[in-house]
């Protein structure tokens, strides 16, 4: 029986250690620092550690002997602690700093994706505003303009027309509205279509397709208002048909690990694709990320049926071609309860009341939130995360939604939409 620990503290975090928690092959689930959610979880314990500390993350676990460690947000990632964690052998499943790249550059993403001949938007990549500007004089509108580094969600801006283009350019280059992350930026082509959202296990040759899933990333009914991390997902997403996933596969998927295997950086880890595609089923990537999404991981781990921790496992031994991943049959649906304002304003401190009132079946997952005595209060940003299975995806979304009117802390803000795209 594994001893597991999960690193962070969001919805994801909840979600893949609650789903660890149901394995019959584990016996104790840590996750650090967890949330509120997860301290009210049976066989889950939160741990008081800072996850940027490798060093103390390190003794911690060999202090529980801990057989497993799950790296949930892409910061440790991409700073190393997986390479840290491995070097005094300890199973930890996630990509290298090295490989960790596709997620924390965006300029080192496009150049991979060009050289290797994977599907993507035409782009340009500057670190001076004069370059950038010329660069915008002869482009089509709306056109797309991304922070190189991390800026937790919030790195990309859809700019309308020049002046909207050149003042962001400014922002990022000049302003350093995103500190370092934005000391170099992409510019790249407005692809239409509808995005969708591709997640494998890797293990550095082999994969494992997690089920397919569909995020909202604005804000408001009918993908309006500002971008977010994500306010709902559901999955399986009916836009990604079997012959698209082939496509995914054949395309991008494929190509990817061979390509990082040629490079000399494998890659171990999830691997998200977020994809777009259009009216022809062409597909192609408008992002990598290292890690399992958030609000995906909420609907896909409710769905998923095998031991994830064998799974990670499995990974880390080169022998993913060995396993087989079962899932529930039904579909499932997230909808984010986030503050109002978000992703502007940042309150906090609210007593959220009603989360044992749900619907039985409805599964809450917490995201910013605090305990505090007997009461749960709110920590800012996405909150929650409610969840609801069944064999319609409709039911599905009413289930959810039931769940969600039965939750209040009184400047509550969610999409009341989420699904649509899949029951027009």
């Amino acid at each position: 029986m594994n001893q597991v620990l999960v690193i962070g503290s969001g919805g994801r975090e909840h979600a893949l250690a609650w789903r660890l928690s149901k394995s019959n092959t584990v016996a104790q689930t840590f996750v650090a620092p967890g949330n509120a959610g997860t301290a009210l979880e049976p066989n889950i314990d939160n741990v008081i550690l800072d996850i940027n500390d490798f060093q103390a993350v390190i003794q911690f676990c060999q202090i529980q002997n801990i057989d497993l460690v799950i790296v949930g947000p892409e910061q440790p990632l991409v700073a190393g602690m997986v390479d840290a964690l491995q070097a005094v052998g300890i199973n930890c499943f996630g990509p290298t700093a090295a490989a960790a790249q596709l997620e924390g550059s965006k300029a080192f993403a496009k150049a991979f994706l060009a050289r290797h001949n994977i599907p993507t938007a035409a782009y340009g990549e500057f670190s001076d505003v004069d370059s950038a500007k010329a660069y915008l004089q002869d482009k089509n509108f709306p056109i797309v303009i991304k922070a190189d580094g991390l800026a937790a969600g919030k790195g990309v801006i859809i700019a309308d027309d020049l002046a909207h283009a050149e003042a962001t350019i400014d922002d990022m280059l000049e302003a350093n509205t995103f500190g370092d992350a934005g000391s170099r930026i992409i510019i790249e082509e407005f692809l239409k279509g509808e995005e969708a959202s591709y997640i494998v296990m890797a293990d550095g040759s082999h994969f494992v397709s997690m089920a397919t899933s569909q995020d909202h990333k604005a804000r408001d009914n009918g993908d309006l208002g500002p971008n977010t991390g994500g306010m709902g997902a559901y999955s399986p997403a009916p836009i990604v048909t079997e012959e698209v996933e082939q496509r995914v596969i054949n395309e991008i998927i494929k190509p990817t690990l061979l390509g990082m295997q040629s490079d000399g950086i494998p890659f171990t880890g999830f691997l998200y694709a977020g994809l777009m595609i259009d009216n022809h089923g062409e597909v192609k990537v408008l992002e990598f990320n290292v890690r399992f999404g958030d609000p995906e991981t909420q609907p896909i781990m409710v769905r998923l049926q095998s031991n994830l921790d064998q799974l990670c496992l499995a990974a880390i031994d080169g022998a993913l071609d060995k396993v087989q991943i079962a899932w529930d049959d039904r579909y499932a649906l997230g909808v984010v309860m986030a503050e109002a304002g978000y992703p502007l304003g940042n309150q906090k401190g609210h007593v959220i009341r009603g989360l044992n009132d749900v619907p039985e079946g409805v599964k809450v997952f917490h995201a910013g939130s605090a305990n505090q005595g007997d009461e749960t209060l709110t920590a800012g940003g996405r909150v929650l995360c409610v969840c609801a299975l069944d064999t319609d995806l409709k039911v599905a979304q009413q289930k959810a939604y039931a769940g969600v009117k039965s939750i209040h802390w009184g400047s509550e803000y969610y999409r009341t939409d989420i699904g649509f795209k899949a029951l027009k």
